[in-house]
């Protein structure tokens, strides 16, 4: 293979972080980069966040607060409390991002473009997760952008020779993983190691050909990068659901 896969974590309008990232990370032009989707919302720069991944021709997946969005501004008409709620959930920091005009009409045209999903053959790329009892033929952008618990707790891998890589849900939210480290479950990797968030402001790159981590802090500017090895935390099911592995004793 003459080229790199590299997947980026929810990047929630840090701009300037994405790309200290990317300067450290250094795709050529035939590396492949792929970006899981929650580019908006919460940071300053939602706005050059997604000009920029709209331009420069790398895949991006679909997030909740993209789905958000379109729900809501896309629709024509606009729910008072689902716009309320976007709003507390970082949408004024992305109305700021784009000014008086608002958001523009090439970048919703754009995010409605977005997939939910991406099989690269070995790993499959999606924001939140899947359902672990759907086919993914049943299942729609509730599970692929949403889900949380059921797809942490499966107890066997969804697939059996692929790899899940999502964001979604910050890693340090999972039991025993500190800020900044990358949660490993059956089947699944979550590389949203919570750019925005105070306790953390880790925002990760993946490097999935040479199983590298590539970090930087959106508060300081720090850059780190190590092996996945290093970078990685296991979470069993039993932590997540323990009054049901206790049922199995």
């Amino acid at each position: 293979m003459t080229h790199r896969r590299i997947v980026i974590g929810d990047v929630h309008g840090h701009y300037d972080t994405l790309m200290t990232l990317l300067n450290a990370i250094a795709p050529s032009e035939e590396d492949r980069v792929y970006f899981l989707g929650d580019l908006i919302d919460r940071g300053p720069k939602s706005a050059q966040v997604v000009e920029f991944v709209k331009q420069s021709g790398y895949t991006c997946l679909l997030g909740n607060h993209e789905q958000m969005v379109l729900e809501i501004l896309g629709q024509g008409n606009i729910k008072g409390s689902a716009l309320q709620a976007w709003l507390y959930s970082g949408g004024y920091s992305t109305v700021n991002s784009y000014g008086e005009e608002g958001i523009s009409q090439d970048h919703m045209d754009w995010m409605r473009t977005l997939p939910t999903h991406l099989d690269l053959g070995d790993f499959w790329l999606v924001h939140a997760g899947v359902h672990p009892r759907l086919p993914i033929e049943k299942q729609t952008s509730e599970q692929f952008c949403w889900i949380r618990e059921e797809f942490h707790g499966m107890e066997e891998p969804y697939f059996p020779t692929k790899t899940i890589i999502t964001g979604h849900t910050i890693t340090f939210t999972l039991p025993g993983v500190a800020p900044g480290k990358i949660a490993q479950g059956r089947g699944w990797l979550d590389i949203d190691t919570g750019a925005y968030h105070p306790k953390s402001g880790w925002l990760t790159g993946l490097d999935l050909t040479n199983s590298l981590i590539y970090q930087v802090h959106a508060f300081d500017r720090k850059v780190r990068k190590m092996s996945l090895e290093k970078a990685v935390t296991r979470v069993e099911p039993s932590q997540l659901f323990p009054r049901r592995s206790m049922l199995k004793l």
